[in-house]
């Protein structure tokens, strides 16, 4: 069974910075695809980036510049540095974690709230 654990969501005002973090246990973590979704209220679950085993990115055009995906290997952790933050980044994120043949597995969501 895959687990995945956020953790970094928070309050902070417009123009701050925070790190989210997603941590899995069991299996060969280096291999697999992983990445973020996020939900604002009202909305649909949209992505916000992704990071394959070999640590190839990719992004929502609307959010490069700002945010950037990181993997460790190591530590079975992917990261999320978003910086530059906005109101309308206000949302749930979720990690996901893509295993090859058995479908996406998801975090439980970490909330992030950007204050004017």
């Amino acid at each position: 069974q895959v687990q995945l654990v956020e953790s970094g969501g928070g309050l902070v005002q417009a123009g701050g910075s925070l790190r989210l973090s997603c941590a899995t246990s069991g299996r060969t973590f280096s291999s697999y695809c992983m990445g973020w979704f996020r939900q604002a209220p009202g909305k649909e679950r949209e992505l916000v980036a992704g990071i394959t085993g070999g640590g190839s990115t990719n992004y929502a055009d609307s959010l490069k510049g700002r945010f950037t995906i990181s993997r460790d290997n190591a530590k079975n952790t992917i990261y999320l540095q978003m910086n530059s933050l906005k109101p309308e980044d206000t949302a749930v994120y979720y990690c996901y974690l893509d295993v090859f043949g058995a479908g996406r597995y998801w975090g439980q969501g970490t909330q992030v709230t950007v204050s004017s």
